[in-house]
C-alpha cells in the first residue's frame, strides 16, 4: 500500500481510538493521537488544558514527517472544526499523499452516553469529558465528502471491516 493519510475524527466516546488502533495494526500505519500529544504537553508543565491548537500543530508536524518517510499515518482526534480538517488535508497535500477523511459516529444516543460515562482512559491524568461536555462540545458539520463509520450497532472488528472496504479506493 502506498502511503496515505487517514484522518479519523468524531465526538469523544464514539470509538475513534479503538478503530484507529485496529486500523494501524492491520495496515502497518503510524497512529498519531492528539490526546496523547496534548497530555504530554500538559505533563511537561509547559501548559494546561485547554491547550488550543498546540496539540494539533505538533500532530500535523509529526504526521508530515512520517508521511515524507513513506509511512502511512492515521491521525486521530475529535477534529471538530473545518479549520482543523483543512489543516490535516494540507498535511497530506504537502506530503504528496492521498487523504482519506473518516468521521466516526455512535448513532445510538443511549449507547453513546453509556460509552462516555463508563469508559476508561489509558492516558495518565487525562480527564475524560462528562456526557454533558460531549453533548455541548463545539462540533461543526462536515462540508465535504468523507467516510462515515457508525460504531453503535457493531463490534470494533465489524467497524474496521466497514472502514477497510471504504478505504479500498485509496490503496495503491
Amino acid at each position: 500500500m502506498k502511503p496515505v493519510l487517514i484522518v479519523i475524527g468524531g465526538l469523544p466516546a464514539t470509538g475513534k481510538t479503538t478503530l484507529a488502533r485496529l486500523l494501524a495494526t492491520r495496515i502497518g500505519a503510524v497512529h498519531v493521537r492528539i490526546d496523547t500529544i496534548e497530555q504530554a504537553i500538559v505533563r511537561s508543565g509547559l501548559a494546561r488544558q485547554p491547550l488550543g491548537p498546540a496539540g494539533y500543530v505538533v500532530g500535523y508536524a509529526l504526521a508530515g514527517e512520517h508521511l515524507r518517510q513513506g509511512l502511512s499515518v492515521i491521525a486521530e482526534s475529535v477534529n471538530p472544526l473545518a479549520i482543523t480538517r483543512d489543516a490535516w488535508r494540507e498535511v497530506g497535500v504537502e506530503a504528496g499523499v492521498p487523504v482519506a477523511e473518516v468521521e466516526v459516529v455512535c448513532g445510538d444516543p443511549a449507547e453513546h452516553r453509556h460509552r462516555a460515562t463508563s469508559r476508561s482512559i489509558d492516558i495518565p491524568d487525562l480527564r475524560p469529558p462528562t456526557w454533558q461536555e460531549v453533548v455541548d462540545r463545539e462540533y461543526e458539520p462536515w462540508d465535504r465528502e468523507h467516510i462515515v463509520v457508525d460504531t453503535s450497532a457493531q463490534t470494533p472488528e465489524e467497524s474496521l471491516g466497514v472502514l477497510l472496504r471504504s478505504l479500498d479506493r485509496f490503496s495503491g
